[in-house]
């Protein structure tokens, strides 16, 4: 769904959830000045048991003039837009309407379609919302409280932006003119002396796998931001190098990780937790997830939840190997050597974009890479989306480029930042193809189960692969050792027989 389609109606209520949060707060209220402006009938609602009562709630409301109404009925108006929230769940009073749209990104089983946008790998509805109104040209900055609502939607929905994991969410950090003065208000409101005493209770009250140097704390229902609190006072404990704070909530269960040990990435740990059961991710330290209720007992229906986090934390750290670059290799062996197939990728050299020297992000769906532009400097653009630098030499020495247009559509399409500007730029418009050579070789052999590898590139993190994926290293150099997907791998390259 597209904001478009919804211009149809001239009368729209937007609902978000009962018992609002930051996120569904913001998201509604960025909708509700959109459609405000195009002339339309709206109104921002939501309903349930209470009206909102929390102090960060009551002053962001108040600071940014947010016209929302507690409503215990409702006169079916065209449209309902459900935001934060999907129409018929528990969490979201139900009204009758002519029509129903919607605008999530919590998993309940629902995609995507006609009438509902739903984007469950996003951290916040915020994000959504802002891709969306940037989609339809409308400028979330040209009034600094729509862009302060949004961005305290992220804020909140991703405990502090520690949970944040996609490029979207990023350019909402960077490029988002918010009131600054007013988030450190609302961060210092967030707080009831009820929750403090919650918090104070969880701490007391852990789970602890000497093992694994692990502590699992089950906490009282609270804002979600509460857990991440928790999580950053208890990774402070001598013995523990990994915590996991989770407590109930509406659909489900909301869950704080946090790392301090090199062997572990939160946000891969998060994912793991979470997988086939919810989403998971964020930074290699903190990182955050959901469990569907609905999920988890179809999965496990005789295992409660507590039981499942041990036994799924003893299968996370004895199912998988360790590969460093330092080590030697007692695998040569296993090793087959794959050549490159003939493949159509992007390239732009970085002047053509911004001048020598501008120092710049280069943001993809894998993160942020940072360069220095040069001449003998080009961004190489993958068959995913995926962007890397290389040198020229290299370049030339790999690739045979052409002067034709490399136009290819991406989840998210990858982009320049100008940091001393605070300027992005498309890398599409510049790139043009170019052909692999065939003739570059490595060797590779599939993984026999989920692997990290520590590369000599950077060996603070680590690359992760499951099994089946491809350890690969160049031909004449073992210690150049790393991990490609499959599913990519098997497109790029092909066994030399």
């Amino acid at each position: 769904m597209i904001l478009q389609d919804l211009h149809k109606y001239s009368q729209i209520v937007i609902q978000v959830h009962d018992n609002p949060d930051a996120d569904a707060v913001g998201s509604g209220y960025a909708l509700y000045r959109y459609f405000s402006s195009l002339g339309k009938d709206v109104r921002l609602v939501y309903g349930g048991r209470y009206a909102v009562s929390k102090s960060n709630m009551k002053l962001m409301i108040s600071e940014l003039n947010i016209p929302i109404e507690y409503i215990t009925e409702l006169e079916p108006p065209e449209l309902l837009l459900t935001v934060d929230c999907q129409y018929g769940e528990g969490n979201v009073q139900r009204f009758e309407a002519q029509n129903v749209a919607m605008i999530d990104h919590h998993s309940t089983g629902r995609t995507s379609g006609e009438n509902a946008e739903i984007r469950s790998h996003l951290v916040s509805c915020a994000t959504i919302c802002y891709a969306m109104l940037n989609d339809v040209g409308f400028d979330v900055n040209a009034d600094t409280d729509i862009s302060t609502a949004l961005y305290y939607g992220l804020y909140m929905d991703s405990n502090q932006l520690s949970e944040i994991n996609h490029p979207l969410d990023r350019d909402m950090i960077d490029f988002l003119q918010y009131d600054k003065m007013l988030i450190t208000r609302l961060k210092y409101a967030n707080f009831s002396i009820s929750e403090l005493e919650t918090a104070g209770i969880a701490i007391t009250h852990n789970n602890y796998i000497e093992k694994h140097r692990t502590a699992i704390v089950n906490s009282e229902p609270c804002d979600p931001n509460i857990l991440g609190v928790i999580g950053d006072f208890v990774i402070q404990v001598d013995s523990i190098d990994v915590c996991i704070i989770y407590n109930e909530c509406p659909g489900g269960y909301k869950l704080s990780v946090r790392s301090c040990t090199p062997a572990v990435a939160a946000n891969e740990l998060a994912a793991f937790i979470t997988e086939g059961i919810g989403n998971g991710g964020g930074h290699f330290t903190k990182a955050g997830g959901f469990i569907s209720t609905q999920a988890f007992e179809q999965a496990h229906p005789d295992i409660p939840l507590d039981r499942y986090f041990f036994g799924r934390m003893d299968e996370y750290y004895h199912g998988y190997d360790i590969v460093n670059y330092t080590d030697e290799r007692t695998d040569l062996d296993l090793l087959r050597r794959y050549r490159k197939r003939p493949a159509v990728y992007g390239y732009v050299r970085s002047t053509d974009i911004f001048s020598e020297g501008t120092e710049c992000k280069v943001r993809t769906l894998e993160g942020d890479v940072f360069i220095t532009t040069a001449d003998d400097i080009y961004l190489m653009i993958g068959l995913l989306g995926e962007v890397y630098p290389t040198e020229k030499k290299v370049f030339e020495a790999r690739y045979r480029p052409t002067d034709k247009p490399f136009v290819k559509e991406f989840e998210y399409q990858p982009s320049i930042i100008n940091l001393a500007e605070s300027r992005s730029s498309s890398l599409i418009p510049y790139a043009k193809q170019c052909i692999s050579d065939v003739g570059t070789e490595i060797l590779a052999r599939p993984l026999e189960r989920f692997t990290k590898v520590f590369t000599r590139w950077n060996y603070e993190a680590y690359m992760s692969g499951s099994k089946g994926d491809m350890l690969c290293c160049a031909v004449d150099d073992i210690k150049d050792v790393y991990v490609a997907r499959r599913s990519v791998f098997d497109i790029m390259y092909e066994e030399v027989l």
